[in-house]
């Protein structure tokens, strides 16, 4: 008995070491079963990265008969406006800010791309309503009274919400409005020197906004000088809008040779066309704030190769910077662009200065040589200073000092010291009043004013605001990337 137990003892020892010899003996025989041993296992059941290429080949039928190459060669390209992407918006019917709601409508200045594909055309009919009207303070109220402006500026919001492309299509848009600019001007620091044969310069895709004529600015600056006028949003009034959600265009294909030239940088003496990420302004910068900014039109070379797609970044800083000060000193304000950040990520070390910029005809702004900024000061302020201490002088010696019993004066000085102080309400109120102490007071509020705000308050301001159009000219590049 105890002989049998161990002979059964000794065949289950030797089937349990023998099972998985006989198991294996099959795949060692047959080299041809290995493959469907590893597709046996799926995706799913490895890691991702490098390990999922060696479990999950590509299938052999996709290269066959040269199919895979052709598809190799074909890159898509995602065609995208992601969120922040400004537009600019010129107004075409004036509207009148009157109540929350109003209709608003424009039309878009500049072709915005993405990558290389133009997706909103300049043209493109952009509509929106005015949402909030601020009210007006006790303090700055009291002063619009004592200026005889009875209907003091209301600051007021705008949103635009739809797109209507010249094809028909409509967009529907979330956005956000930055303030108006009322008088656009373009500064240039020299003459362009843009290579002519480029064809990324595209003049034709700027719009102007309607140009008033000079019988509607005289009727408008009437308006401005009487004591009630109603507050409008003037045609030509152009918008910065900032999009709060990407827009998707689908994609388009482009082959390898189509893009072999990708991250090339352009030739010296390039103007490069962006806009300003953030604002820059002389009263807050420092030497060594960083400017970043992002281009808005593809860069093409020669032979219309894309070199840097739309929305490359530009990254800089501020090489010299001046708040204003007493006295009504300007303040002063030069950037430098040193990097082009590369589709790769790479940055690309390059000389880039500023050549040109958009901003409102109220900044009093001028671009030296060098593309350095200052504001400026119109030399009417001699003549409107003057003329007002004329006015008050001539009020402060009346007739009856020449013995002239007549105390109320001559209209026309009663008037002209009445517009000195207040405008086209003073003027009315002066004429109205017939006293000389009217208007010697009108007369020397006028000229302490006139003085005080043209000579010694503090001077302006250099501001570069936020999605400000900038032209940028390359100067001597480098060879030499810079790891981002």
């Amino acid at each position: 008995m105890v002989k049998t137990f161990l002979a059964t003892f000794i065949l289950f020892v030797l089937s349990f070491v023998a099972r998985p010899v006989l198991a294996q003996a099959p795949a060692t025989s047959r080299s041809d079963d290995r493959l469907p041993t590893v597709s046996a296992r799926t995706c799913a059941e490895t890691p991702g990265g490098k390990t999922l290429l060696f479990v999950c080949p590509v299938p052999a039928f996709l290269a066959e008969d040269g199919a895979g190459e052709s598809e190799a060669s074909a890159i898509r390209i995602v065609l995208k406006l992601p969120e922040g992407t400004a537009l600019r918006i010129a107004i075409d019917q004036r509207a009148r800010v009157a109540r929350v709601g109003e209709a608003i409508e424009g039309r878009v200045v500049e072709t915005v791309y993405a990558f290389d594909e133009a997706v909103i055309p300049a043209g493109t009919i952009a509509t929106g309503r005015v949402t909030y009207i601020a009210p007006v303070s006790k303090l700055r109220r009291a002063e619009s009274y004592a200026n005889g402006d009875f209907s003091p500026f209301h600051r007021y919001e705008v949103t635009f919400d739809r797109l209507t492309l010249p094809d028909g299509r409509t967009l529907a848009i979330d956005t956000t409005v930055s303030r108006a600019a009322s008088e656009v001007v373009h500064l240039v620091s020299k003459p362009k020197r843009v290579n002519e044969e480029d064809p990324s310069e595209e003049r034709s895709q700027q719009i102007a906004g309607p140009a008033p004529g000079k019988l509607h600015g005289l009727k408008h600056f009437l308006v401005e000088q009487s004591p009630y006028h109603p507050q409008y949003v003037e045609v030509g009034t152009r918008f910065s809008v900032s999009l709060n959600e990407e827009l998707d265009f689908g994609s388009e294909t482009q082959t390898e040779d189509q893009l072999s030239q990708l991250g090339t940088l352009p030739l010296a003496d390039s103007i490069l066309h962006a806009r300003l990420l953030l604002e820059v302004s002389s009263a807050t910068a420092t030497r060594g704030t960083p400017v970043v900014a992002e281009l808005t039109r593809p860069v093409y070379s020669a032979d219309h190769q894309l070199l840097l797609p739309s929305g490359s970044r530009l990254i800089g800083q501020v090489v010299e910077a001046r708040a204003a000060r007493r006295l009504h000193r300007n303040g002063e304000l030069r950037i430098l662009f040193e990097h082009i950040e590369m589709p790769d990520g790479n940055l690309q070390e390059v000389q880039g200065t500023l050549e040109g910029i958009e901003v409102d005809r109220s900044a009093h702004m001028k671009l030296d040589e060098e593309g350095g900024a200052r504001a400026t000061d119109s030399k009417t302020r001699y003549l409107y200073t003057g003329v007002a201490i004329a006015m008050a002088a001539v009020a402060a010696h009346p007739d009856v000092d020449r013995g002239n019993m007549d105390e109320t004066q001559d209209p026309a000085v009663r008037a002209g010291a009445g517009a000195s102080g207040f405008g086209l309400a003073g003027t009315l109120i002066g004429l109205a009043a017939r006293s000389n102490a009217v208007s010697l007071a009108f007369s020397a509020y006028g000229a302490s004013a006139s003085i005080y705000s043209n000579f010694l308050s503090r001077g302006r301001e250099v501001v570069f605001p936020k999605n400000a159009p900038l032209e940028i000219g390359l100067g001597t590049t480098h060879s030499g990337g810079v790891e981002h």
